[in-house]
């Protein structure tokens, strides 16, 4: 009998590699190759103010990603990130200034820091769980805060800390066209790693402890041990993110680490998706767009009848806030899964077009 053959369709996998693959298709990998190549050359093209943007996206970025494998990945919730990503700011700059440890070394360092201190605030998160953990990372986040403002020796007390700028072979990266590179490479190598580290053991452990926490408990599976790691490995990206955002402003202030901020992360982990490695950057990349486009739409009516009657102009901070209040709950009700599962619905409905379902 003559062999038939059979052609693939939908999503086709024959092996447990396949499965965990990070790019399943060669078009995927050349996206990929093709879409740095295009952000190689954005400081070509783009101006200043459309730099700091993406840089901006790139940093907050690297922070969403850590609280989202806390929180996407784990089902554990933190309600202190900002809290994290100022001891990963405050840290790369004393390191620098108290023991004269270039920056460059600074930035891992600091995220090495921070991962203690989240392992240290995480250690309840072993026999907490839902609203009780919720509070205990609340805790943590007005405690690093009074310990920012308190501690002069570290973050400058109420006055703040200048930091350097980061510089490699004597070349200075101080502007948004230099340092733009530097949050590229950053951007690809913390999501690389975050992408891998969900292919491994242990990456595999911390979706089961979310998923079904007895089952995985059965399984041999250290709830205390994997809950707690969670916490690390999430201050781990949120120090580094810090460190390169002090390093990029080369100012950090203690009022800038409150508990809005905090919110204003996990909005980003809600809208990009729960469980999402590249949500995480959708996400961040929502959050940081959408005042800017509040803010052109109050340029383009200001002068208008519309203008005139709801005074558009001079709250303008208060739309700006209350836009992004919207959009979480919109996207809570309407797109729970955010922009990353509604990313992936697209490239399904395309690939499989004109027989998609």
């Amino acid at each position: 009998m003559a062999s038939a053959y059979f052609l693939p369709a939908g999503d086709y996998r024959t092996s447990y590699r396949a499965d965990t693959t990070i790019f399943p298709t060669r078009n995927s990998r050349i996206a990929l190759w093709l879409g740095i190549a295009i952000l190689a050359c954005a400081p070509l093209a783009l101006g200043r103010w459309e730099l700091s943007l993406l840089i901006n996206i790139g940093i907050l970025g690297i922070a969403a990603l850590g609280l989202n494998i806390l929180v996407g990945f784990t089902g554990q919730i933190s309600i202190g990130h900002a809290a994290f990503f100022g001891v990963g700011a405050f840290a790369s700059a004393w390191l620098h200034e108290a023991f004269h440890i270039p920056v460059w070394a600074c930035i891992p360092l600091a995220g090495a820091i921070t991962a203690l201190v989240g392992l240290v605030f995480g250690a309840p998160a072993a026999r907490l769980k839902g609203l009780y953990l919720a509070i205990a990372t609340l805790a943590a986040q007005f405690i690093l805060e009074d310990f920012f403002a308190r501690s002069a020796w570290f973050t400058g007390g109420v006055a703040g800390r200048i930091t350097e700028p980061l510089t490699l072979f004597g070349y200075a990266f101080d502007s948004e066209e230099t340092f733009f590179y530097v949050v590229l490479v950053a951007v690809i190598v913390m999501f690389t790693a975050a992408a891998n580290l969900m292919r491994t053991r242990d990456g595999r452990a911390l979706v089961a402890v979310r998923d079904h926490y007895l089952s995985a408990e059965l399984m041999g599976i250290n709830l205390a041990y994997y809950r707690t790691l969670s916490f690390g490995i999430s201050s781990l990206f949120a120090g580094i993110g810090g460190a390169l955002y002090a390093h990029y402003l080369l100012f950090v202030s203690v009022e800038a680490f409150n508990i809005l901020f905090s919110i204003q992360f996990l909005g980003m982990v809600i809208i990009g998706g729960l469980g999402s490695i590249m949500g995480s950057l959708m996400g961040a990349a929502f959050m940081v767009l959408l005042p800017e486009a509040v803010q052109g739409l109050a340029d383009l009516l200001a002068g208008s009848a519309l203008d005139h009657a709801l005074k558009i102009g001079a709250s303008i901070s208060y739309l700006r806030e209350m836009a992004i209040g919207a959009a979480i709950i919109l996207f809570l009700i309407f797109e729970p899964d955010g922009l990353a599962h509604r990313w992936r619905l697209i490239k399904a409905y395309w690939k499989l077009y004109p027989y998609s379902h």
